[in-house]
C-alpha cells in the first residue's frame, strides 16, 4: 500500500503534486554577481530535485532590490534579467517535482551595516537585547511606499512565472515585513493598516489579491504563516485562524505554518516557550488545533526528519510536510524513505546559551551544508557552529562590499 506520504496532492489551481513532502525555504545567501542565481544554486537545486520531494520552494527572493535580508540575496524585480531565472526553474523541476518561489521583503530585519532601506508598519525596531545593534533602525512606511510595495510583489510573481516556476510563496512569517504588520507587538499604526487584526492583514491580503490578478490561474500561489510569533502579546494561533479564512477566497492554494522570528527563533527550535523545544516537528500542537478549522490545505515545517514524524503529521491532517534542515544534510532523504532507510547523519546540535547567537550559528551551519552541496560535495554535518559562523560572517563581508556597488551602479543608472 502507497503511504500517504507518496500520494499525489491536487490543488486549487489545477496542479497537482507528486508526493507530500516539500523542501521548505532555507535562505541560501548565494546569489552570484548582479544578486542573480548562478551555477552553484543551479547545482544545489539540481541535486534537492533529484531527491525526490514533490515540491521545492526556493529560499527568500526580494522584491526589492534595497530591502535584502543578507547581501547575497537574489533579487527579482522589474530591472533583473530573466534568463538566470529560466535556469533555476529548469534545474528545480529536473527531478519531475515542481518549483515554488519565495517571495519577501525584510522590512526591519535588515542588519545595520546594509545600505538601502529598513522599513517597518512602525519605527519599532528589533528587541534583541545587546545584539538589537546589528540591526538598522526602522522608519515608519508611508501609505505610498506600502502601495508601491504591493505591487512588487506582483511584478515578482509575474516574472517568476514567466521564467518557468510553477508558483510563489508569500512570506508570512518569520519576522519579515508581512509578519511585522500582523503583529500587535510591532505594528502599532493608527490607519488603515493597524489597530483590529483585518487592517493588520490588509498588506497581506492586497498582496495575495494582487499577485493573483498578475498570474495565470493554472499558477500556485501559497502563504508562510507563523503559526503564532511565541512572544506575550504577539501574533497567536487564534489570528492565524482567521488570516487563513481571510485568504480562502483569495485563491490561495496552500499556507505553510511556521513560528517565531529572529526576537523569538522558534523556527529553529529554541523559542522560549516549552512547548517547542528540541522535538520534533515543533509545530504540531498548533497545527492540529488549525487543521481542524482551515478551509486551506496546511503544509507544517520546523524540525521533521524522520519519516514516522511525517507520518504522524500527515495523520494530524496536515497535507503537505515541509524539511529544511533535514535535507540540507540529506539532500535524497525522500528517496531514502521510499526505500525504507532513514538519515543516517544529523545536523551537530548548537546549544549555546545565547539564544540570537545560537539562532544565527543554527543558520550558518545549514548554509555551510547548502554550500558544500552547492559545489558538489558531500555536506558534513559534523561542523563545529563556530567555524561555520565565523566562515559565514566572512562570506558576509565580501558579499556586502559586491551588493554595494552593485546597489550604487543601479541606483545611479536610474
Amino acid at each position: 500500500m502507497t503511504s500517504e506520504l507518496f500520494s499525489s496532492l491536487p490543488l486549487r489551481s489545477g496542479q497537482v503534486l507528486k508526493n507530500r513532502i516539500a523542501k521548505a525555504a532555507m535562505e541560501e545567501n548565494m546569489a552570484g554577481d548582479g544578486q542573480l542565481p548562478d551555477e552553484q544554486l543551479l547545482t544545489l537545486y539540481r541535486q534537492w530535485a533529484a531527491g525526490g520531494t514533490g515540491l521545492l520552494i526556493t529560499g527568500n527572493v526580494m522584491v526589492h532590490a534595497e530591502a535584502l535580508t543578507g547581501p547575497a540575496g537574489v533579487v527579482l524585480d522589474e530591472d533583473a534579467p530573466l534568463a538566470p531565472f529560466t535556469e533555476w526553474a529548469k534545474a528545480g523541476k529536473s527531478g519531475g517535482g515542481a518549483i515554488w518561489m519565495q517571495i519577501n521583503h525584510p522590512g526591519r530585519q535588515v542588519a545595520s551595516d546594509m545600505p538601502g532601506v529598513v522599513w517597518g508598519p512602525t519605527d519599532i525596531g528589533v528587541s534583541l537585547g545587546k545584539h538589537s545593534s546589528r540591526f538598522g533602525r526602522p522608519t515608519a512606511m508611508t501609505p505610498q511606499q506600502i502601495q508601491e510595495t504591493v505591487a512588487r510583489y506582483a511584478t515578482t510573481a509575474r516574472r517568476a512565472e514567466q521564467a518557468g516556476f510553477d508558483g510563489v510563496e508569500v512570506h508570512a512569517a518569520h519576522g519579515y515585513l508581512l509578519s511585522q504588520f500582523l503583529s500587535p507587538l510591532v505594528n502599532k499604526r493608527t490607519d488603515q493598516w493597524g489597530g483590529s487584526l483585518e487592517n493588520r492583514a490588509r498588506m497581506l491580503l492586497d498582496i495575495v489579491r494582487a499577485v493573483r490578478a498578475a498570474v495565470s490561474p493554472s499558477f500556485a500561489v501559497a502563504v508562510k504563516l507563523n503559526s503564532a510569533d511565541f512572544q506575550r502579546g504577539g501574533f497567536d494561533a487564534d489570528d492565524a485562524r482567521q488570516v487563513i479564512a481571510m485568504l480562502e477566497p483569495l485563491g490561495v492554494d496552500l499556507v505553510e505554518l511556521s513560528g517565531g522570528s529572529y526576537e523569538s527563533p522558534a523556527m529553529t527550535g529554541r523559542s522560549t516557550d516549552a512547548r517547542t523545544q528540541a522535538r520534533e516537528a515543533y509545530f504540531l500542537d498548533l497545527a492540529k488545533d488549525l487543521v481542524t478549522t482551515s478551509p486551506l490545505p496546511l503544509m507544517l515545517t520546523g524540525g521533521i526528519t524522520k519519516r514516522a514524524t511525517a507520518e504522524r503529521v500527515l495523520a494530524s491532517g496536515v497535507a503537505v510536510v515541509g524539511m529544511g534542515t533535514a535535507l540540507a544534510v540529506t539532500p535524497d532523504l525522500p528517496v531514502r524513505w521510499s526505500r525504507g532507510r532513514e538519515a543516517d547523519r544529523q545536523m551537530r546540535p548548537v546549544n549555546w546559551a545565547d539564544k540570537a547567537l545560537a539562532s544565527a550559528a543554527s543558520m550558518a551551519q545549514v548554509r555551510h551544508q547548502m554550500r558544500r552541496l552547492a559545489r558538489g560535495s558531500s555536506p558534513r554535518p559534523g561542523t563545529h557552529p563556530a567555524i561555520a559562523l565565523i566562515s559565514e560572517r566572512r562570506r558576509q563581508r565580501t558579499a556586502l562590499r559586491g551588493y554595494r556597488a552593485w546597489l550604487s551602479k543601479r541606483q545611479s543608472a536610474a
